[in-house]
């Protein structure tokens, strides 16, 4: 990359002489040993991570133990270093050791180098929007479940568990959709799958932050049932594939149509020279179990939470839906890109409360990021939220305005797109995007066609209250529903 680019379009390149050193920077003062890592909360983390940029600038450094990290929040340098991957940048490695030791295959999501454009290939080629479309019928079987379940709870006036039904919704969905599986947990309350999903992610994260990895030496009772579950998700996972095999056997016709992304992925795997095994798809299962169950819930929830207090947006995101889908027996995808508001709503709300609202990413050689030298290993965190709540950037940024996204709003929803990156960016933004924002969609469709919503409570009546548990959710929502006649 040219090195005298100008500022506005920072340079990431190995060639740049440093102009200043990490150890220079500003940044909190640390402990011996340990660095700055006892300063630091898991499951507030991001939070911390926002208010030290306010107090140290858009690049800073740190320390967790030995390890050196640089922090960078300007959206711009960052999409420069998302861009250099996988070739410059990867996931922490700590991330990849730690799933490998609780027991996780590393699908794309963890893979790196050639390894990860291989993996890439398939799942990219299994989320294609053609084969997507093709699922809709389960898609649309298991949003109609969800309209069920409050039904019921909308005529018993009883309080709805909204992360617990959405996590609910978003394993049935993928089951189906991915895998050709009718789990079907949102109908008859067998969240077995589910109850071992949600012990994942909290121990992941808990992981990766702790200062001293007890785990090694020690087994308490969390960490036994988090080995259980572990198990039992990957036993589920290789029932999945073994079923999709015989699929694919008996109906020799599902290799030119595959009826779910599973199929979809052992078709592409068995092609010549994919160099794909069972343990990469197994891996590639799990990430979409897990992220597909955790990322879509949170950000529904979300929105479900943001619409209910800003009611102008709500009233108009329902006249929208009330009149351009307003019975879910007819829904189509075409039908759902129709829906701008709603999807303006949806970008808004990852603005606001994205659900990776941070990136920790390692140096794979010396580089230069903006007019940094960066050392080879170095932790790079990179702050996503904090240029998406910058006024500079976003007019009255803390106020939930979806009109900002439409194509008439005086702001650039393109260029806001690239301040705002909710999945991602370069080479490996997110490849279920198109099937999430589906999801998204189809719930809060049914949601506002068929429901009034009376009340999106906290548990202690204040605002919700922000949760990083590897995904930033909100603590505890409950809602109330009233149906339409």
């Amino acid at each position: 990359m040219n090195p005298s680019l100008p500022s506005a379009a920072p340079s990431i390149a190995t060639a740049t002489p440093p102009l200043r050193q990490i150890h220079d920077l500003p940044g909190p003062r640390g402990l011996p040993l340990v660095g700055n890592a006892l300063q630091l909360t898991p499951s507030r983390i991001h939070l911390d991570m926002e208010q030290a940029v306010k107090r140290y600038g858009p690049f800073f450094q740190m320390k967790f133990g030995s390890m050196q990290v640089l922090v960078v929040a300007e959206h711009a340098v960052i999409a420069g270093i998302l861009r250099e991957r996988p070739d410059r940048f990867r996931r922490s490695e700590r991330t990849a050791q730690i799933s490998r030791e609780i027991g996780l295959k590393l699908g794309v999501f963890f893979a790196e180098g050639e390894t990860w454009k291989q993996q890439r290939r398939m799942v990219m080629a299994s989320f294609a929007a053609r084969h997507v479309k093709a699922y809709f019928p389960s898609l649309l079987k298991v949003t109609q479940r969800l309209q069920a379940r409050w039904q019921t709870a909308a005529h018993r006036n009883t309080a709805i568990d909204l992360q617990g039904d959405l996590m609910r919704y978003t394993v049935d969905a993928i089951s189906g959709l991915a895998f050709g599986a009718d789990v079907n947990t949102l109908e008859s309350d067998d969240d077995i799958i589910q109850r071992h999903l949600d012990k994942i992610f909290p121990a992941l994260n808990k992981r990766i932050f702790g200062a001293f990895p007890y785990w090694r030496y020690i087994k308490l009772p969390a960490d036994r049932q988090l080995a259980r579950s572990v198990a039992e998700v990957g036993s589920a996972i290789e029932k999945f594939i073994a079923a999709a095999r015989v699929r694919l056997k008996d109906s020799p016709e599902r290799r030119e149509s595959p009826r779910n992304l599973l199929e979809a992925m052992l078709v592409a795997a068995d092609e010549a020279g994919s160099g794909i095994d069972d343990q990469m798809v197994i891996g590639n299962v799990q990430t979409m179990l897990l992220a597909g169950e955790d990322t879509t819930a949170n950000t529904l929830a979300w929105m479900i939470y943001l619409l209910q207090r800003n009611p102008q947006a709500l009233q108009r995101a329902q006249e929208e839906v009330r009149r351009l889908a307003p019975d879910p027996a007819d829904y189509t995808p075409e039908k759902m890109a129709e829906l701008q508001y709603l999807e303006a709503c949806t970008n808004e709300t990852m603005r606001l409360k994205p659900v990776a609202p941070f990136m920790p990413l390692q140096a794979l050689q010396d580089c230069t990021v903006a007019d940094i030298h960066v050392p080879k290993d170095t932790l790079i965190w990179c702050v996503l939220r904090h240029d998406s709540l910058d006024e500079k950037y976003f007019p009255n940024a803390m106020h939930f305005d979806p009109q900002r996204w439409l194509s008439d709003a005086d702001q650039d929803s393109t260029a806001s797109k690239r301040v705002a990156m909710p999945f991602g960016s370069g080479p490996r933004i997110c490849p279920g995007r198109y099937l999430a924002l589906l999801e998204i969609k189809m719930a809060m469709v049914m949601l506002l066609s068929r429901f009034d919503i009376v009340a999106v409570d906290t548990p202690d009546g204040g605002e919700a209250q922000e949760l990083m548990s590897f995904t930033m959710c909100p603590v505890g929502l409950s809602m109330r529903l009233k149906e339409r006649e």
